[in-house]
């Protein structure tokens, strides 16, 4: 992988080891397994972040929840068939992990504890909408590429000037957006009487910019 694409998109998590490791695929002997990070905000809230890590990483035999690691890599998707139809499926994609010495009366600022920078291309009509209660809000969906002619498309929100901003973008234009990955749960109905809990992830805009190519 070339230095430009492995800058396009760049991810930094620290948090919290919440999960042990549950496995995921194997490619050419080396096995990928997902765990969870606990990150928190500057609010009393925090985000479960899943991250896929290498077996060549980490000692996946072990427990590691309680500590705290300090995650590098990328937000990547894939789709997975799920009930009749694709369903988009994030997660950080460790290059570098390390575990840190952290507790709550030393945690680093929310910026350095979830950053996530993106170079990519709208690939879907952006959806500019108000709530309720006036406030801005903007969905992109964001396709960045990757070697070998992949790309992860990764759903941003942005809110106030930044979605005024974003609505206006077009399908194929080329934006960079800088942000923190957060996660979302909501209800998804099954059907007249059986509704799940679900989490959705997305970046969480703080900055972003059109690019001429």
């Amino acid at each position: 992988m070339t230095g430009k694409e492995l800058e396009n998109n760049q991810v930094t998590i620290i948090g919290e080891v919440v999960s042990t490791f549950t496995y995921n695929h194997e490619i050419y002997g080396e096995g990928f397994y997902m765990m969870e990070l606990k990150v928190e905000r500057l609010s009393t809230s925090h985000d479960i972040i899943p991250v896929m890590i290498s077996e060549r990483l980490i000692d996946i035999t072990k427990d590691y929840r309680g500590q705290f690691m300090e995650v590098e890599g990328q937000f990547r998707s894939y789709n997975r068939h799920d009930e009749r139809k694709n369903k988009l499926v994030l997660s950080v994609f460790a290059r570098e992990a390390n575990f840190i010495e952290l507790d709550e009366e030393n945690m680093p600022e929310s910026n350095k504890t979830n950053s996530i920078y993106l170079d990519g291309y709208i690939c879907k009509e952006p959806i500019y909408r108000k709530t309720p209660l006036g406030r801005e809000i903007a969905d992109l969906l964001l396709a960045v590429n990757r070697p070998y002619g992949k790309s992860d498309y990764i759903p941003c929100i942005s809110w106030g000037r930044n979605a005024r901003y974003a609505g206006s973008f077009k399908v194929g234009e080329r934006v960079q957006v800088w942000g923190r990955i957060q996660s979302r749960e909501y209800m998804k109905r099954l059907d007249e009487e059986n509704m799940e809990k679900r989490i959705a992830y997305e970046v969480s805009v703080s900055k972003l910019e059109t690019v001429a190519d």
